[in-house]
């Protein structure tokens, strides 16, 4: 079975741009918004992928992602989401030896900037870098899935 342990944090400032090695715009929304699992459609450039992820609060879930064809994410995202579609840039940065994520997010969660950093194991130590503030791993507003319903602009 497949398990995603992730941490989320707040960024203390800016200085993570100049570490940038690569960005992607993603468009992702959420095909059902009740149950135990959340499914959304993301788009990334020109390759798409179907995904569900247990709705459990906390470090590891259980996640499946799928390759599907771009037309069939483009359908979904445009005639089947439960909400709106989350409009972010992921930023990919190498610190430590390990690949963080940050997304800036666009549309009615401007101004909303988090880093994500996958591990192999709940525990697993990391460096953290000087960029790198609060941890939200616990707050589900954080989350993606919550972001449809209740927007950063609206906080």
């Amino acid at each position: 079975m497949a398990k995603e342990i992730e941490r989320k944090f707040l960024l203390a400032d800016d200085s993570w741009w100049h570490e940038v090695e690569r960005s992607d715009r993603m468009l992702q929304g959420y095909l059902n918004d009740q149950g135990p699992v959340s499914l959304r459609a993301r788009i990334i450039g020109p390759r798409a992928w179907l995904n569900i992820k247990s709705r459990t609060l906390g470090l590891s879930r259980d996640e499946f992602e799928y390759e599907i064809p771009l037309a069939d994410a483009e359908y979904m995202l445009d005639q089947l989401t439960t909400g709106p579609v989350i409009d972010k840039t992921r930023h990919l940065i190498r610190h430590g030896g390990l690949l963080w994520e940050i997304d800036e997010f666009h549309g009615e969660n401007e101004g909303l900037v988090v880093a994500e950093l996958e591990l192999e194991q709940v525990d697993q130590f990391f460096a953290r870098p000087a960029w790198l503030g609060d941890e939200v791993s616990h707050e589900a507003r954080y989350y993606n899935v919550s972001l449809v319903k209740k927007p950063y602009s609206q906080w």
